[in-house]
């Protein structure tokens, strides 16, 4: 995931549970406003929670940053 992405992931990630709590959940479409104007950024996000990481359409917000943070 490049920099970019995880820096604007971790942003989206930590502002979710700030607002909403722990137990808030989130998609990788969280990370991108409602008009898909990066293609390419938008399928990096994909590929790295459902390719990589076989995640479910939404996760624990904490459980992503955690694992953004680790570097996985």
């Amino acid at each position: 995931m490049r920099p970019a992405l995880r820096a604007k992931a971790i942003a989206i990630c930590e502002e979710k549970i700030a607002k909403k709590g722990e137990g808030v959940g989130l998609s990788f479409y969280a990370f991108f406003a409602n008009k898909n104007d990066d293609p390419e950024l938008l399928m990096e996000a994909a590929e790295w929670w459902i390719r990589t990481h076989a995640l479910d359409h939404f996760e624990k917000a904490v459980k992503i940053l955690d694992m953004i943070q680790s570097g996985k």
